[in-house]
């Protein structure tokens, strides 16, 4: 008999998770499931003494709940307590354990991207939120200090910086001003739900005065090509889709749960055979 793993959320019915963690198990020949739980923000705590009393042997968190899952938690790993947001919960023998996986899996397929260190290039993050927290935290550890931070609540981009434990040169923009001077970047991130299916018409804000050299980067994956990448593909700039960022996690949170590492080029076929697309 399998244990149980899954995937908290609002919402969760466009995520590959469970078809790529199925799969998985399946190649590592376990008898585990992997399920996703829709959970509105103001059940999350019922949910989360659910989750543990079904002894779930883990599960992954995605928005809304990356930061207010937290308190729910019987402990933090130092990727946690670095990024401040759960992406990856293990239950260890009945103490639930926030980790977090995104800001890592992000860093490791942006490098798949560039031809010279992340650090060379002058950032642009769009979104405050638990997923930008992680990558954040992901890339200025890893030495990248010209991370600048938009979000349409200016208060919690400033809160992020100043929280940060790493050096860095960082501002805190409203969206309009990140617009204003959107040429000053290499590398374009959205971190932020617009765009996420079904509202797949929706953008943050305009590429129109990004360089010509510019990386955008959406970390959304359903759609595999949002409207600010496809805008991107259209002014000519390279484009890196959310599969990257969405199956390295996910890679990380299977061999926390099971100590072994899927294979990544399956997870990735996976996604986008059931998504449509060629490459990330």
């Amino acid at each position: 008999m399998g244990n149980l793993y899954g995937l908290i959320g609002c919402p969760v019915e466009h995520s590959m998770s469970p078809a790529i963690h199925n799969d998985a198990f399946k190649e590592k020949n376990m008898e585990h499931h992997y399920h996703a739980f829709h959970v509105e923000p103001e059940d999350l705590k019922e949910s989360v003494k659910a989750l543990k009393l079904l002894e779930v042997k883990g599960f992954n968190v995605t928005i809304p709940h990356k930061i207010s899952i937290i308190p729910f938690l019987d402990e933090l790993h130092e990727t946690a307590k670095i990024a401040g947001a759960v992406n990856t919960v293990v239950n260890d023998n009945g103490r639930l354990i926030g980790h977090n996986t995104d800001g890592n899996g992000y860093v490791e397929s942006l490098k798949e991207m560039v031809n010279k260190p992340v650090s060379d290039h002058k950032i642009l993050i769009i979104g405050a939120g638990g997923a930008a927290r992680g990558i954040f935290l992901a890339l200025t550890h890893q030495g990248c200090r010209d991370i600048d931070i938009s979000n349409r609540t200016i208060s919690k981009a400033e809160e992020l910086i100043q929280e940060c434990p790493f050096t860095n040169n960082s501002n805190a923009l409203t969206i309009q001003e990140a617009e204003d001077v959107i040429e000053n970047y290499d590398i374009i991130i959205q971190t932020t739900a617009v765009g996420l299916h079904p509202h797949i018409d929706q953008k943050p804000l305009s590429l129109k005065n990004a360089k010509k050299t510019a990386i955008v980067s959406d970390i959304i994956y359903n759609p595999i090509y949002t409207a600010l990448l496809k805008e991107a593909e259209e002014l000519g700039l390279t484009v890196h889709t959310g599969v990257g960022m969405f199956v390295h996690q996910a890679a990380l949170a299977f061999k926390i749960w099971t100590k072994q590492a899927p294979s990544i080029e399956k997870m990735t076929k996976i996604v986008y055979n059931q998504l449509g697309g060629t490459s990330c």
